[in-house]
């Protein structure tokens, strides 16, 4: 089918049944997230499913626009991986949307059965040929944000609002609620964590930064990230405490849910995070944030919109995707060190007077 036919197809079909096939990661799990809501207008009779990795089903318990949530099992054998296969032919759905692009997904994409199976041009692992079609205009270049909205656009509802409207549960406000108190103080969050080495920028570093901003704009600190990530969050909160043992650093690392997570990102003033899935879990709930480019690119990873902050290493390998630094000696991880504290601790003081947070923290 060619993107021409694709596209006149999906805006002239009458799906019953649709599922978006996205397993992970954070970061583009958020980032596609919108399209329920343009799925859901643009076919207002369609039941949508969502295919998401069992550990991140949390994030999309709440959402009133998914009629079903199907959990993959990573680890779960061959067993559960056959259930699932059986589960997604069993549904029966018209349209189903591979955004993974990789070879699982694909056998996802494969076993539905689907009337019309569309993928993205990022496809790898030959998971394009689950694929009737792939949508035009989402290629590697693109900005994951604007890659994944391209179906919006390609339906005619590309200028609706890019709104993440994360539906975030009660008991999990009132759990960050009864957390944070009642303290008038700002909330500066910090998530110091990634799952590749070469995005994670020094934990001295981020203790730097983050004891300025508290000193300097009488912020309280809360330290967030999955409970391998608490060692460094300790490092960094005892670092901070040590040089001001008058600050409030509290250290939440592997104590939140993912609707915990995110209600607590959005009772922050900001937030100093790596390239990393809680830096588009904050942006996607409103909340600025100063983002950490070392191994990725700002463009083609960052979030949208102009209340961020971005650092990028400027370095020869920067936005290399690698998960292990090619080199060794004094090249070594030298994107950790091209990406200064000042550089950083400028980036934090201009998304604060930009987004006029001097108020709240004067």
């Amino acid at each position: 089918m060619t993107p021409t036919q694709l596209v006149a197809t999906l805006n002239e079909i009458k799906p019953r049944r649709i599922v978006v096939i996205k397993p992970s990661a954070l970061g583009d799990v958020v980032q596609t997230l919108p399209l329920v809501s343009v799925l859901k207008q643009k076919y207002p009779q369609a039941e949508i499913d969502w295919v998401i990795r069992s550990e991140l089903a949390d994030l999309l318990q709440a959402e009133p626009n998914l009629s079903e949530i199907i959990p993959y099992y990573r680890r779960g054998g061959w067993k559960a991986w056959g259930d699932l296969l059986i589960q997604l032919r069993r549904r029966r759905y018209d349209l189903a949307l591979d955004f993974q692009g990789l070879l699982r997904s694909a056998a996802m994409t494969a076993a539905t059965g689907a009337a019309l199976r569309v993928g993205l041009e990022t496809a790898r692992e030959y998971s394009h040929l689950a694929c009737h079609g792939l949508l035009p205009g989402t290629d590697r270049e693109t900005p994951a944000h604007a890659r994944y909205w391209r179906l919006a656009e390609l339906l005619g509802l590309g200028l609706e609002p890019r709104q993440l409207n994360l539906q975030i549960s009660e008991p999990a406000r009132d759990a960050v609620s009864a957390c944070l108190g009642n303290s008038a103080k700002p909330l500066l969050i910090v998530h110091p964590g990634a799952m590749w080495v070469t995005k994670r920028w020094p934990t001295a570093s981020f203790a730097e930064v983050t004891l300025r901003a508290a000193e300097k704009y009488q912020m309280r600190v809360a330290i967030v990230g999955a409970g391998g990530e608490r060692a460094d969050a300790d490092l960094i909160a005892n670092a901070i405490q040590r040089a001001n043992s008058s600050l409030e650093v509290m250290n939440l690392a592997g104590q939140t849910s993912l609707q915990e997570l995110a209600a607590l990102l959005s009772s922050a003033s900001l937030v100093l995070t790596n390239d990393s899935g809680p830096m588009h879990l904050a942006a996607g709930v409103g909340t600025p944030v100063v983002g950490i480019f070392t191994c990725t690119s700002s463009v083609r990873s960052g979030p949208a919109g102009d209340e961020h902050e971005l650092v990028q290493a400027k370095v020869s390998c920067a936005a290399s995707y690698r998960k292990q630094c090619p080199f060794s000696g004094a090249g070594h991880m030298q994107c950790m060190t091209a990406v200064s504290i000042h550089q950083v601790w400028t980036a934090v003081q201009r998304a604060i007077e930009k987004n006029q947070l001097t108020q709240a923290v004067a």
